[in-house]
């Protein structure tokens, strides 16, 4: 997909300079950049569902009770 940005003349000069010193081109640094965004929104979300699930679930542990002794056992 193509998108389309304006962005003042300076802005873009820096931008690409900054991109080529990355060795990269100014497209790949914003791709990678919307990756990123794309992909944080997405975490995010699976959290909240997975929250949800663990806020909604019936389960038991029965007796079971944390031992901080047992979880630091090597």
């Amino acid at each position: 997909m193509n998108i389309t940005l304006s962005v003042d003349g300076q802005v873009a000069a820096r931008a690409r300079e900054a991109a080529q010193k990355l060795g990269k081109s100014l497209n790949q640094v914003v791709r990678d950049y919307l990756e990123q965004l794309a992909g944080t929104a997405q975490r995010g979300q699976q959290w909240a569902q997975f929250e949800q699930r663990c806020l909604q679930s019936n389960a038991q542990l029965g007796d079971w009770r944390f031992d901080r002794d047992e979880a630091n056992a090597r």
